[in-house]
């Protein structure tokens, strides 16, 4: 985590001329975060290094999000021929740990968590590409891309797409608004001297059905969310917002089909990367996915799980492979 070379020098264009610069973390991607720090003050120093990572999607993202009115990070500086990017900083108290370490905030936080969705709802969608079937396709057909081989099978890859047909078409028809695609617990900060809570992570950003971004929260890879909770969430989404019967079915089509995708990205994370530690996640994402195969509307989907991937067959990728 050593920043990179040209870091001093896009500071001091910022007006950051000799701050220190302190590694805050990595991600799964090629981006790295630093904390600059002088004078009482402090920034995060964002390395999204071209040609692996553009930071103008995360830019833009974050504009139109506090044009709305959110909690996105300001943007203070940038280079984007280098991809360095100095956004506000929003501390270091993500929602996951501090739901961990004070489980009284738990219904608290995932409330006020499950209102911003709510009110991101009520624009119209930024001005990104599609959530279409051709997204929807690729991201689930990760997991025999990458998790089936992973494993030793060799699944039916036809009609596995078939399936999904035959289950993603009604979550097309929907009104499209701004998904962020990774709305969860490790990605919303709690503002230091605020009541909001901070959006990080949103470069992906699609326009798609608000019941995508519900499952990043409420199926979420990294912690467990109990049920009984993620049904009192939904819940209170369908009645604030009058969402009806049709909106479970997008729910557990789009948990099952980012489920199937998470599954498949966490194996690629090892088996490409050398990131041993996701594949350890699956299990988690697998008892999701399998919550939402159970729904009558998955059935060509569960049926192809059923037919291609045994109970055996569904956990950590790199202990079923005996890795």
């Amino acid at each position: 985590m050593n920043p990179p070379a040209a870091a001093p020098a896009f500071l001091a264009d910022a007006g950051w001329a000799g701050a220190e610069i302190l590694p805050v973390a990595g991600d799964a991607s090629f981006r790295r975060y630093f904390r600059a720090v002088m004078g009482g003050r402090s920034a995060i120093l964002m390395d999204a290094p071209p040609p692996h990572e553009d930071p103008r999607p995360f830019i833009s993202i974050a504009k139109w999000l506090t044009g709305k009115g959110f909690a996105a990070p300001a943007i203070l500086h940038e280079d984007l021929e280098q991809g360095l990017v100095l956004i506000e900083d929003f501390g270091d108290a993500r929602m996951r740990e501090t739901v961990d370490a004070a489980p009284e905030s738990e219904l608290r936080l995932y409330e006020a968590a499950i209102d911003i969705l709510i009110d991101l709802h009520k624009h119209e969608a930024a001005p990104v590409d599609p959530y279409d079937m051709a997204v929807y396709h690729r991201e689930a057909g990760l997991l025999t891309e990458w998790y089936c081989p992973a494993i030793g099978i060799d699944a039916d890859a036809d009609a596995y797409r078939a399936a999904w047909d035959a289950v993603l078409e009604p979550v097309l028809d929907h009104p499209p608004v701004t998904v962020l695609r990774d709305y969860h617990a490790e990605n919303i900060m709690l503002i230091p001297g605020s009541d909001d809570l901070g959006l990080l992570d949103f470069q992906d950003a699609l326009a798609g059905h608000p019941a995508y971004d519900l499952v990043s929260l409420l199926q979420d890879a990294r912690r467990d969310v109990p049920a009984e909770l993620e049904i009192a969430m939904l819940d209170r989404y369908k009645r604030i917002t009058g969402a009806g019967d049709a909106f479970d079915v997008a729910y557990h089509v789009l948990g099952a089909q980012r489920n199937a995708k998470i599954v498949g990205i966490f194996t690629r994370l090892w088996k490409r990367d050398g990131k041993p530690r996701y594949p350890t996640l699956c299990p988690r994402v697998w008892r999701y996915l399998e919550r939402d195969l159970a729904h009558p509307a998955l059935k060509p989907v569960a049926d192809w799980f059923d037919a291609n991937l045994p109970a055996g067959m569904r956990g950590d990728p790199m202990a079923i492979a005996g890795a």
